[in-house]
């Protein structure tokens, strides 16, 4: 603990910035003024959000200018002189601070890694990331530009009013270029003379970023026992089509986001010294797009890694959830990546929330557009987003009524005072006496009523008392269904899979006995499909494969698109009439926010109907499970895309099989003990899934071994 009480920072979140503000270099001085506007753009403000410590120590600027047409000694002169104070102020920096040398043209690059190289006590190894080779001197230049010789003269060649700079010569041993596509032969030569690895875009386009890059940092580490490694980061590297705003672009460049995925690695690494990002212009980035990249490309790298993100959520959470070992920064479709850069397959989504993947682009649209232009007003008003949800919720669903609240718990409340306030006012149960019946291996949610039903002793224990009126019986039985029924039962509330209970889906008929009993008794059937609903069971309700239509459905997770907590209830006019105003309400629900994403999944399911592949790959699924025999599997268990593993608790603990699961890519849970869910997005390719099956059962085999 430091004295704020603050957990300590991780090796890389006590930033000094460097302002490098210099395009002596550069044909074009837009460059030099990259860090006062970054600066504006928030720079710091994002590097703080991302748990980064970041300090402004200062911004340099030329002390001379040489005029326009100055011959090349002039030149070299004016950018040695600017190189040589600003290694004094880098190396000057005190050993608690991490420096990030924000540029300027390449050619500030000098005065970085000398001055990086006389704090370390020696040269360090360096990953240069650019488009071009930068290995020019004054004999060889094409275009006279100086920010084209930065690499020769850190490398000691050149003139000597650059190579000679104060500081130890980089070892040529330990330097590589990723991403150049653009460059003389004189500058390739002198590379390949000196021994420095250049990772072309041929070579990354062929192999992958993230094997280059693994490569890359193999070299700037070297063998061990030598001064750490730097990254220096010219955005002419990325794609120009991504990132324009910069001095020389070059197409077909690095993806930003790809780069950002692997920058992440460098996070878990004791042995990163120092970062520079070079050649900004900031009049070519008039929407700040460019500016964003930058935050992002140095947050990727500098951000807190998994230790210290799981220490400060143990030190200062409650101890309400147990996650396993992992740490997720950015998720894409069916794929997430952790803080250090690892991709893993989704095969969980969120319980069923993120049903159509991880950042879906039209969900993602519908949400920024709705944000930019109102968010909230409370129900105390009306928005114009709201009432076109309800309409399509109806529409969608069969049902006269919908009413807006925020999460699957929230939902079920709202059913069950619904269920309550008809049974007294329609029904005609006696005040206080109506009773609700839920079943054996339920999970409704965790409020207190909802956990008074709950039939799972740890959800219960201490939070007595709980509500009268909540009674349970054996899921899956319509006879303890019918005995259980008297003259003072409001509703009969089930899921028709139970998922947190284990996957568990009731015999055949089940449903339909039950619709029919309730019909009988005049007993609300409400149907929780918080999990199950929106094609996740291979039917767009999982209601819908017994032709159930219950007087009370629940919606959420799903709803939301992954994004927001968006959810429902729906009934008709003669049991959600009961309600008044301020009988119920929900200061975010039915908000214009939560309405336009949730309005964007309907339109989705509509057009895509993702419970058919749902179905399809459910099926196929389960079978290859089924046909690999394992000894360790008791049961397979679910429908469409929601499918449990039921697994022996000696040969093969859940815990332990998520764990390896995650070690091996796969992210998902235990659930009700010893079941292993598998629940993608239901966009996920086949290729994928079987993918992923083919590493469960390797994953299940060894176990056995």
């Amino acid at each position: 603990m430091t004295k704020s009480g603050n957990l300590a920072a991780g090796p890389h979140t006590r930033l000094a910035i460097i302002g490098a503000a210099s395009a002596l270099g550069s044909p074009h001085a837009g460059a030099a003024s990259a860090p006062d506007a970054l600066r504006v753009h928030g720079l710091p403000q994002r590097l703080a959000n991302a748990g980064i410590v970041a300090e402004w120590a200062e911004t340099l600027h030329p002390l001379e200018l040489p005029a326009k047409g100055t011959d090349m000694a002039a030149r070299l002169h004016a950018n040695a002189a600017f190189a040589s104070r600003l290694a004094n102020h880098v190396a000057a920096l005190d050993a608690e601070h991490f420096p990030l040398v924000i540029g300027g043209d390449h050619a500030v690059a000098l005065g970085t890694w000398r001055g990086i190289a006389r704090r370390a006590g020696g040269a360090p190894g360096l990953i240069w990331i650019d488009a071009h080779l930068d290995s020019h001197t004054d004999q060889t230049t094409h275009s006279g530009n100086i920010h084209g010789m930065p690499l020769a003269a850190l490398l000691g060649e050149g003139d000597p009013a650059l190579s000679g700079v104060p500081g130890p010569r980089l070892d040529p041993s330990r330097v590589c270029v990723i991403g150049a596509r653009a460059w003389e032969a004189e500058e390739r030569e002198r590379l390949d003379r000196l021994g420095v690895r250049i990772f072309d875009m041929a070579e990354i386009q062929a192999r992958g970023l993230p094997t280059v890059f693994c490569d890359a940092l193999s070299i700037a580490r070297g063998s061990g026992g030598q001064p750490g490694f730097g990254l220096s980061l010219d955005l002419d590297a990325l794609d120009p089509a991504a990132l324009p705003a910069v001095t020389c672009p070059e197409a077909e460049g690095i993806a930003p986001q790809a780069l950002a995925d692997v920058l992440l690695t460098l996070r878990s690494c004791g042995d990163f010294i120092g970062m520079e990002i070079t050649e900004y212009r900031p009049d070519l980035d008039s929407e700040g797009s460019a500016a964003r990249w930058v935050a992002e490309l140095a947050c990727a790298a500098l951000g807190p890694a998994t230790y210290w993100l799981r220490e400060k959520e143990r030190h200062f959470g409650a101890s309400n959830y147990a996650p396993l070992p992992v740490v997720f920064h950015r998720g894409e479709g069916v794929w997430l990546w952790d803080v250090e850069g690892r991709r893993y397959l989704d095969m969980m989504s969120a319980y069923s929330a993120v049903s159509f993947g991880h950042s879906h682009p039209r969900l993602l649209r519908a949400l920024e557009d709705q944000a930019r232009r109102l968010a909230l007003t409370s129900r105390a008003f009306s928005n114009d987003r709201l009432p076109l949800l309800l309409e399509h919720l109806c529409a969608t669903f069969g049902y006269e009524r919908a009413l807006p609240v925020n999460t699957g718990l929230e939902a079920v409340e709202t059913a069950l005072k619904a269920a309550r306030k008809w049974a007294y006012t329609v029904k005609g149960v006696a005040p206080e006496q109506a009773e609700i019946i839920a079943c054996d291996g339920n999970f409704h949610g965790r409020s207190i009523a909802i956990v008074g039903m709950s039939s799972k002793e740890q959800y219960r224990a201490g939070f007595g008392p709980f509500p009268p009126g909540l009674l349970r019986i054996p899921f899956g039985d319509s006879g303890a269904l019918e005995a259980a029924i008297t003259p003072d039962t409001a509703a009969f509330l089930v899921e028709p899979i139970q998922g947190e209970g284990g996957i568990i889906v009731p015999p055949a008929g089940y449903l339909s006995r039950c619709a029919e009993i309730c019909r009988r008794y005049q007993v609300l059937l409400i149907a929780d499909e918080v999990q199950t609903g929106l094609g996740r069971t291979g039917r767009l309700l999982a209601c819908d494969r017994e032709g159930v239509r219950p007087d009370g459905l629940i919606l959420g997770k799903a709803l939301g698109g992954g994004l927001l907590p968006v959810s429902a209830f729906l009934s008709d006019r003669a049991v959600m009439d009961v309600f008044r105003p301020g009988d119920h309400g929900s200061t975010f629900g039915g908000n214009p926010l939560g309405a336009a994403v949730a309005l964007e999944v309907l339109a989705l399911l509509a057009e895509t109907r993702p419970w058919e592949q749902a179905e399809r790959l459910g099926v196929r699924l389960r079978s290859r499970l089924e046909a690999a025999r394992l000894p360790c599997v008791r049961e397979i268990r679910g429908r469409g895309l929601l499918v449990g593993i039921a697994l022996d608790p000696v040969s093969a603990p859940a815990q332990l099989v998520a764990e390896r699961l995650l070690a091996r890519g796969i992210a998902t849970r235990d659930t009700n003990g010893n079941v292993i869910r598998l629940a993608p997005p239901l966009t996920i390719a086949e290729e994928t899934l079987d993918t992923a099956t083919d590493i469960v059962i390797d994953t299940l085999s060894s176990l056995r071994r």
